[in-house]
């Protein structure tokens, strides 16, 4: 997901997605850790993805 489709969502929204994001890398997890991941470039996507997300929110309660 693109920081600009970040930035045009509400707080709840990114503490939504972020909640979402954080599930799929437990799963993830899990599925590396059983050996049924075959995509392991999936978790560094994951990874950055929830990043984005906590970087737009503190942005935004920066602003305020």
């Amino acid at each position: 997901m693109k920081a600009s489709e970040l930035l045009q969502k509400d707080q709840a929204a990114l503490n939504q997605e972020l909640s979402d994001l954080l599930k799929a890398q437990f799963g993830l997890r899990m599925q590396l850790a059983t050996q049924q991941l075959t995509n392991t470039s999936q978790l560094k996507k994951v990874r950055r993805d929830i990043a984005r997300v906590r970087t737009v929110l503190t942005q935004k309660a920066n602003q305020k």
